[in-house]
């Protein structure tokens, strides 16, 4: 008699940062999912999804390898990655939640864990191939702002593959991230007056909305992808196309003025972001999706379609160097730019009311 074969066993997934954002999302989708036998949520609080079994606890506490002893993929997304939060705390908390999720994933033995970072990672430079394959070396400056924290966390993930082989770790590394309830730099770009650009180089925009980071999610946490993963909209916007669509204007100025200026006011603590960030609005960085196009995964969002999203939910705000400004100083910037150089007096009175109330 031919013994039937026995279908694998269905793996847990858990999910961490489930009770809110990106977490949130892909919890809500794995739920529905018929290729995980149960989807557990860990959070410091508890979230909406009621058919996810709930762990209440810090993902920066030791004892969490206890409490996912029956995972067998952990998909990691509890982070801090706001733009105006201090950047010292933000990168203590990141850093300290990724290396306790992956000491305690090798210790529970979980099997697969992922992450996500940026594309970002690979730096932005006018040289730079359009697109980048996956494999292209990571080149970012580490800088105090969100690319130094990715540069660490990825830092950390090759110092565990080393330590602990029997761990798969995917990293997903996103095009600029659009859609509801984002807030970064790169989308604050879009607030601005006007659209900066440095002279010589030409922009290239290459998007990544929340719906398709959430399915590439899912075929990493089913290990249909693995190693470091590319994500984003097929092609890219040209800076042409992205001014018509937006209505807004370029600014064109030379690199050392602008990035000069840009680091002066962030050493005097005037704009959130360092610098180094302005890289990423003025040269390419767009990726090639190889791993997610030879598994079967298209994007379901063009570039157009997210970066029109991306303008809808402005809500009329003013960003000036990637500082939001009030309604009644905004209207002094409206002829303003994007960066340091223009619209800096409105937001130095800004900073020095703040200070003197």
């Amino acid at each position: 008699m031919v013994p039937t074969s026995k279908r694998p066993r269905q793996p847990v997934v858990a999910v961490t940062g489930a009770a809110s954002g990106l977490g949130r999302e892909l919890l809500a989708r794995l739920v529905s999912s018929a290729d995980f036998r149960r989807v557990v949520a860990i959070d410091d609080q508890r979230g909406d999804v009621q058919e996810a079994t709930w762990r209440e606890i810090d993902v920066r506490d030791p004892l969490l390898a206890n409490r996912i002893s029956d995972i067998d993929v952990l998909v990691h997304l509890a982070g801090d990655y706001a733009v105006d939060s201090d950047p010292g705390e933000r990168r203590a908390y990141n850093l300290r939640a990724a290396q306790t999720v992956l000491t305690a994933s090798a210790a529970a033995r979980v099997r697969r864990v992922v992450l996500v970072t940026s594309a970002m990672v690979y730096g932005a430079a006018p040289d730079n191939d359009v697109p980048l394959p996956e494999d292209a070396p990571v080149a970012a400056e580490p800088d105090t702002g969100v690319v130094g924290d990715f540069l660490e966390i990825e830092s950390l993930v090759r110092r565990s593959l080393r330590s602990h082989p029997g761990l798969e770790v995917t990293v997903l590394r996103p095009a600029a991230v659009a859609g509801p309830g984002v807030d970064t730099v790169l989308t604050r770009h879009f607030e601005s007056p006007r659209l900066l650009t440095v002279k010589g180089c030409s922009p290239h925009w290459q998007f990544c909305h929340i719906d398709d980071l959430v399915s590439a999610l899912e075929l990493a946490a089913r290990g249909l992808v693995t190693g470091v993963v590319a994500v984003g909209s097929d092609g890219w916007l040209e800076q042409e196309q992205v001014e018509e669509l937006s209505g807004i204007r370029s600014l064109e100025l030379p690199a050392g003025l602008t990035f000069g200026t840009a680091q002066r006011l962030h050493r005097l603590g005037i704009t959130p972001a360092p610098a180094t960030d302005l890289h990423y609005v003025v040269y390419p960085w767009v990726v090639d999706c190889t791993s997610l196009r030879e598994a079967g995964w298209k994007p379901s969002w063009t570039n157009e379609a997210a970066f029109a999203q991306l303008l809808e939910l402005r809500e009329n705000r003013t960003t000036v160097v990637g500082r939001r400004l009030p309604v009644k100083e905004a209207t002094l910037t409206a002829a303003g730019a994007t960066v340091a150089v223009i619209g800096t007096a409105a937001i130095v009175r800004q900073v020095r009311k703040k200070r003197r109330s």
